[in-house]
């Protein structure tokens, strides 16, 4: 292959690769081995966690090796403005695909909550009890206005500075944008312990647990699957802003060409808007009874 100085176009060859198959091999292993733990399988009993273990190494080593892969070519050049165009659409599409992702889940949340009362129209006195309000009757919901408020003012001042670094960035100023993106970092950490303390709390005080209280498990269900998956990708965020730290502190980024901070910055925004969703919708209005 010829050298970068060669290279008489716009478009960047990648070298050869043996990233994808190597990630493709070890995300098979990784859906094998969530099923040996769930159920079991090739002789192997349920509770069998090591395969699952293997495969999750693997695929975390794939993206950890091809971004690495990834990042040496930003610093080589390679990263042309016509790549650059590239790898910007290629981040909006997955961002598109976490908000589809999302929307699975609030779409659930709002069929139950919107449309409850057309279930009450059945001939069968349990399912017209069971939807006659939503969040079910008897179950005693989360309040808004305690720890989820107080995350929410977390998530947009986090907002805030990573804006702050990026424009700390375009301007050149490093200093600036480190302090920003430590603050950045600091205010996820501060989420992601408000919201483990907040579990803790609702599986010790047995929210959504009353048993006696019909719906109760699904109410549950889709309350820790919206808002359990958002804490995964604030996690995956801070993860993603701290690589940006560990370059910027090493040199890396220049005020034309950041595009990896401003992916990470990207994917950090459209999590404080899910989370204002969460909030408005889960927590509070229909947490708080509007929905019944």
């Amino acid at each position: 292959m010829a050298a970068h100085g060669d290279v008489k176009h716009d478009y960047h060859l990648v070298d050869p690769s043996p990233w994808p198959l190597v990630g493709s091999a070890f995300a098979v292993v990784l859906t094998m081995g969530l099923v040996t733990w769930f159920k079991g399988l090739f002789g192997l009993p349920a509770g069998t966690w090591w395969v699952f273990a293997i495969g999750m190494g693997g695929v975390l080593f794939t993206m950890l090796g091809w971004w690495m892969e990834v990042v040496k070519e930003a610093n080589r050049g390679d990263h042309t403005p016509v790549v650059s165009i590239g790898l910007r659409y290629g981040m909006i599409l997955f961002i598109v695909s976490e908000v589809m992702f999302f929307v699975a889940w609030f779409w659930i949340f709002f069929e139950m909550s919107l449309f409850h009362e057309h279930r009450t129209l059945s001939a069968i006195e349990e399912v017209r009890t069971a939807w006659g309000s939503w969040p079910p009757q008897g179950v005693e919901t989360v309040p808004a206005f305690e720890l989820p408020l107080i995350n929410t003012l977390t998530l947009l001042l986090s907002g805030t500075t990573v804006t702050w670094a990026h424009h700390a960035l375009q301007q050149g100023d490093r200093r600036g944008a480190k302090i920003a993106l430590v603050l950045t970092i600091l205010l996820g950490v501060l989420f992601t312990s408000i919201q483990a303390y907040e579990y803790h709390h609702i599986l010790g005080h047995q929210y959504f647990f009353n048993e006696q209280a019909a719906n109760s498990q699904l109410y549950g269900s889709s309350f820790f699957m919206a808002t359990g998956f958002h804490g995964f990708h604030v996690l995956v965020g801070t993860i993603f802003l701290t690589v940006c730290l560990i370059r910027l502190l090493m040199g890396g980024f220049t005020p034309k060409q950041h595009f990896g901070f401003e992916a990470a910055a990207w994917y950090w925004h459209f999590v404080d808007v899910v989370w204002l969703f969460l909030f408005a919708f889960v927590y509070f209005v229909f947490g708080a009874g509007w929905g019944k």
